[in-house]
């Protein structure tokens, strides 16, 4: 029995030893100014990441492509290197910010770091650091980029007004406001059980009670839900169209209510998704085909001309990108500036 146990224990450790030796073979050699390895184990990381971004396991073909994308960044970074294009830290911290300014302005006030790293973590399947260190890589390339492509990426047009108008009426049906209304809610979510859900039905049922008919009474809760353990959220929940969309979101029952209320008038009480909802409604848009000057989204001062505009401009922006991207990745794969082991990448 006990020659059978350290049997089973030897060769679950000479299994162990195989694996962890296997992820040490290289998958690639890179040579633009050093002999750089990506190992085995590299890739295999790589690929898991993108597997849990994308739902699913990736196809031998898919493995491939992630390893090329892995070889044209350290190329990338070499070459950088080479030519002495480099990032600060500032630089890192900059792009970290702006990422922290965009949470802020979806969610209507500053992340927590607790917050922002776990956006991160759900968006890239990256821990803070290892996002960092990958942040600060991208700079690097899209530096390098710009310097060697600069002319090809500065010869993008801005659209022409003829150009604007044709777009626009060439797609002229596609630009229709629904009908929208902008509301102000108060939700007493439900809780874990049935005990919390009551307790969220009276405190709900109080907070409608002392509304009554006068509607100034909703502003003055929705104050109080700052308050420490109030009980409840409240404030602006912004610009909501009467679509398909919406109704998957909020359900029908909450359009319904919401799209039969006139400006300043305040709801009965919903039962919502995720809680016991209050809404007043501050704002009533009927709908409405868009003509240039309107603004193309309520909240915005942008215009269906400036929208289009903006939106060409990208596409051209992006279609020179790619162009200038391949160019480069042609450029620095000339030669023998890297090898693929096709053997050790097959799993």
């Amino acid at each position: 029995m006990k020659r059978t146990i350290f049997f089973l224990t030897l060769l679950t450790l000479l299994s162990v030893s195989g694996f962890a030796q296997a992820n040490l073979q290289p998958a690639a050699t890179v040579n633009l100014i050093r002999s750089e390895v990506i190992t085995v184990g590299q890739l295999r990381t790589e690929v898991d990441r993108m597997e849990k971004s994308a739902g699913r396991v990736l196809t031998q073909a898919e493995r491939s492509q992630v390893l090329d994308v892995m070889i044209n960044e350290r190329l990338a970074i070499q070459a950088a290197e080479r030519d002495r294009v480099t990032v600060t830290e500032n630089e890192v911290n900059q792009q970290i910010q702006e990422l922290r300014s965009q949470m802020a302005q979806q969610i209507g006030r500053q992340p927590t770091d607790a917050e922002f790293n776990q956006a991160i973590r759900e968006q890239s399947a990256l821990e803070m650091p290892a996002f960092r260190e990958q942040l600060r890589k991208q700079l690097i390339v899209q530096k390098y980029l710009l310097s060697k492509k600069s002319e090809l990426l500065g010869s993008v047009k801005v659209p022409t007004e003829a150009e604007i108008s044709t777009q626009y009426n060439n797609a002229r049906t596609e630009f229709v406001r629904p009908e929208t209304v902008r509301f102000s809610m108060i939700q007493v979510p439900y809780g874990a059980d049935a005990a919390a859900r009551n307790r969220a039905r009276d405190l709900a049922n109080q907070l409608i009670r002392e509304i009554g008919s006068n509607p100034s009474k909703f502003d003055e809760i929705v104050l109080r839900s700052a308050a420490p353990n109030s009980g409840y959220q409240a404030g602006d929940a912004g610009y909501l169209p009467r679509n398909s969309q919406a109704v998957s979101t909020v359900g029908q029952v909450f359009i319904d209510i919401a799209f039969s209320l006139r400006q300043g008038e305040v709801s009965r009480l919903i039962e919502g998704i995720q809680g016991f909802q209050i809404i007043k409604v501050t704002e009533n848009h009927a709908m409405r085909n868009l003509e240039l000057d309107d603004i193309a989204q309520l909240g915005t001062r942008i215009t269906v001309r400036q929208y289009i505009g903006q939106t060409m401009l990208n596409q051209r922006q992006q279609a020179v990108l790619t162009q200038a991207t391949q160019e480069l990745t042609t450029e620095l794969r000339a030669g023998r500036t890297f090898q693929v082991f096709d053997n050790n990448i097959r799993w």
